[in-house]
């Protein structure tokens, strides 16, 4: 009896120590699905990726800010790397070479038109990273705390605006000022004055000198884009400005002619 009832404990042993085979296999089956499903996944990511691009790019085209010629688009081959896509957004669009040239006559032309401006330094002009930035100085076309161009800038206004007329260039207006700070009945802060100056002047364009309005932008910056040290009166009387920016853009396309 002995010996049977040895045989029995050690075959019941031997059963136990496989068990984890049965564990390892459920294991094992489990990953698997796991893996599959994590697959799945990734296949459907890629294809809401692709129509959430396509929305991106439909919508900015709408709104003028890609070009239509850019491609955005996925690459969901995995056997063909994706190309890398420049993608530029409104003021930050790289100029062509025909198009830097076409501003850098411009800035010409009106350094021609505004020589005594220019002498006077109450004009400046310049070719800057987001197209060409012409620079009204406060001296020479606002009174102080003042969002009204005064009388005798005009006849300046109304050459830089003919110029600007006959281009084809979208135009972003901003304000500036120094970090003095400002506090009356009309303006409670820089923020005001230099958001005022710069919509009155963009509404001047519209009303006197027919700008479409979807050329023109408007944005005041207060004193916190200086061009200047705003510790002597020189740098802060540089920083009271309104800017004018001819961007490498245009989102107002020529009329055809009918037949």
């Amino acid at each position: 009896m002995i010996p049977r009832r040895r045989q029995r404990t050690s075959a019941e042993h031997h059963a136990s120590r496989d068990r984890w085979l049965v564990s390892y296999a459920d294991f094992i089956t489990l990953l698997f699905a796991f893996f599959v499903v994590l697959f799945a996944s990734s296949r459907s990511d890629q294809q809401k990726q692709t129509q959430v691009a396509h929305s991106i790019q439909a919508a900015f085209q709408a709104l003028g800010l890609f070009p239509a010629s850019i491609p955005f688009t996925r690459n969901t081959d995995s056997q063909e790397p994706a190309a890398p896509v420049n993608v530029v957004l409104g003021d930050d669009l790289s100029a062509s070479p025909e198009v830097q040239q076409d501003l850098a006559r411009l800035r010409t032309r009106l350094t021609g038109l505004l020589s005594n401006q220019l002498a006077q330094h109450v004009v400046a002009l310049r070719l800057g990273r987001d197209g060409l930035v012409i620079s009204l100085r406060e001296a020479g076309f606002y009174d102080s705390g003042s969002a009204t161009p005064h009388v005798a800038s005009q006849a300046t206004l109304d050459r830089i605006a003919a110029t600007l007329a006959a281009t084809p260039y979208d135009l972003r207006i901003e304000g500036h000022t120094d970090n003095i700070p400002i506090h009356t009945a009309q303006f409670a802060s820089n923020w005001e004055l230099s958001t005022a100056r710069a919509t009155n002047l963009a509404k001047w364009l519209i009303v006197d000198h027919g700008f479409a309005p979807a050329r023109l932008s408007a944005a005041g910056y207060a004193e916190f884009h200086p061009v200047a040290s705003n510790d002597a009166a020189e740098g802060r009387g540089q920083n009271r400005r309104v800017d004018i920016i001819v961007l490498p853009r245009i989102s107002v396309l020529p009329a055809t002619s009918a037949h």
